[in-house]
């Protein structure tokens, strides 16, 4: 017994059966071993030139004998749509329909030859044979075909389904069908032995009937293919029966937390203009979510993951919701990234607007007259595996944007801070570093076994000045004002920093004042 299956990969089967013409709707089912034979044929002389003839006949002769099949079941669809017509002249079309078998992905189709036995050495040339064939049918029709070994193909008898019929009678139930097989007395003879009169040679590589084009036929109007027999088979009479789809248990939804845009530009903004790269995406995204759950009485939806704020207005307490973190990650001094972090997921809404969003607007970009376009990368989990941007794995990070301190220095009062930290900006900016550090260390699970006194931070100067990323920035070159009213990041106390901790711990780190809008941004080293 040899046995193949049949896997089509977008669960459409395109071909129309022989004798019939396209319009008639009438779809080839089951594939017919035909076609499955000039498949093999087409996919040894293009892909598989190692085989030799002798091998390849042999092969083919014992697949030429009638197969039986087991075909899942499925059911018949069509699209239509008009193609160009030159006989009645430029411009013209015609309208073609496509019908075509559509069965679930997943499925087989099983081909089983009873009385084929190949030897181990053929067993192996058409076990790879198959690997190579791409589609079977018009070429929209991808598949997969593979060889069953013995034990599979034994057990899978008892799904066979189609049969020829010989002389018995059809069973219950089932309908008698026309199938186009290779003739074996015929398929592998000379096409040259049936030439017409005043007819052109045909000249194929082997000179087998069974390799005659569907060109040469129709030219040489042979009502039948040379080479080929109909034999009646039986299917199941409900084999293109529509039934409604099972009901699937609504399964719990993973939110996604990480998603990464690529920035499009031709002139990119300069990585000084991180914060308000990041306020605009903001907005904007908002702006989206907004229209997009609009109701009729004109109230815009607004989302706490992308706001931050809640229904009421109020500034959340915790900071799951978005990070919006643009990023040069190319070194030339410009931005080209955008990743947006939420620990709180991405909903179902928020995903729509994600998906939405084509463009960063802002009035200087429509100044300048340089949109600043964004292509949606994908989406991710924190914690994941990541070898691009913020979310890395790294034991080393530097800041790439300015720290800015949470709080401004205290000079009066029981709370003031110590006169060390009063008299150096130095002292002061790394103090309350390290109190965001160890406000992260107590926000995530994962670094919970991180001590503090374990990571050290170090100043990242030269002569006595911060400075950031591959161009050397000093913090006061970057834009830190926010366009809200009353915001003081500017005049808040900033540096640079390098941070080590005892392990590599996955990002994203950005740290301080305006830390959700790519400030106090630190990149693995």
């Amino acid at each position: 017994m040899t046995a193949i299956s049949i896997r089509l990969l977008t669960g459409r089967f395109h071909a129309t059966q022989w004798g019939r013409h396209v319009n008639e709707g009438v779809p080839e089912w089951p594939p017919s071993p035909w076609r499955v034979l000039r498949s093999l044929v087409a996919t040894w002389k293009t892909k598989c030139p190692n085989i030799s003839d002798d091998l390849a006949e042999r092969i083919l002769r014992k697949l030429a004998e009638l197969p039986d099949f087991a075909l899942p079941s499925a059911t018949v669809a069509h699209t239509r749509h008009y193609m160009p017509w030159d006989k009645k002249g430029p411009g013209h079309t015609t309208l073609v329909f496509d019908t075509f078998v559509v069965l679930p992905s997943a499925t087989e189709v099983l081909v089983c030859w009873p009385d084929a036995t190949l030897l181990a050495e053929e067993r192996s040339v058409l076990a790879d044979w198959l690997h190579h064939v791409g589609y079977l049918g018009r070429a929209e029709s991808w598949c997969e075909m593979r060889l069953l070994d013995d034990c599979e193909a034994e057990k899978r008898v008892s799904e066979i389904n189609c049969r020829q019929l010989g002389t018995r009678a059809p069973d219950k139930n089932t309908e008698i069908v026309r199938v186009l097989c290779p003739d074996p007395s015929s398929a592998f003879s000379s096409v040259n032995e049936i030439k017409q009169a005043n007819s052109k040679i045909a000249y194929y590589d082997p000179d087998w009937r069974l390799c005659g084009e569907t060109l040469w036929l129709h030219a040489e109007r042979w009502a039948e293919a040379p080479g080929s027999r109909w034999v009646r088979y039986s299917r199941n009479a409900d084999c293109f029966k529509v039934t409604s789809a099972p009901t699937r248990t609504r399964s719990i939804q993973v939110c996604p937390q990480v998603a990464r845009f690529a920035l499009d530009s031709p002139v990119l903004p300069l990585v000084t203009q991180t914060l308000p790269v990041a306020e605009a995406a903001r907005r904007n995204l908002m702006g989206i979510f907004g229209r997009q759950l609009e109701r009729r009485d004109g109230v815009r939806g607004m989302s706490e993951v992308f706001s931050g704020k809640t229904n009421e207005g109020q500034v959340m307490a915790t900071h799951d919701h978005a990070y919006y973190l643009p990023t040069d990650e190319d070194g030339d001094g410009r931005l080209d990234h955008l990743t947006i972090v939420a620990a709180a997921g991405f909903g179902t809404d928020e995903l729509r607007a994600l998906n939405a969003l084509r463009e960063i607007k802002s009035k200087e970009r429509s100044d300048s007259g340089h949109p600043l376009g964004v292509l949606l990368l994908g989406f991710g989990m924190l914690g994941e595996v990541s070898k691009h941007g913020p979310t890395k794995c790294s034991s080393v990070w530097n800041t790439v944007t300015p720290y800015l301190c949470h709080r401004h220095p205290k000079k009066r009062g029981s709370k003031r801070d110590c006169p060390g930290e009063l008299s150096s900006h130095v002292a002061f900016v790394t103090a309350r570093l390290r109190e965001d550090i160890a406000r992260l260390l107590e926000g995530r699970v994962d670094l919970a076994d991180i001590p503090l006194d374990a990571i050290i931070i170090e100043e990242l100067e030269e002569n006595g000045v911060f400075r950031l990323g591959s161009r050397r920035h000093r913090p006061i070159e970057f834009q830190r004002f926010r366009q809200k009213q009353g915001d003081d990041g500017g005049k808040r106390l900033s540096g640079a920093f390098k941070i080590t901790f005892p392990r590599e711990i996955p990002g994203p780190i950005s740290l301080g004042h305006s830390s959700h809008f790519g400030m106090g941004l630190c990149f693995p080293v």
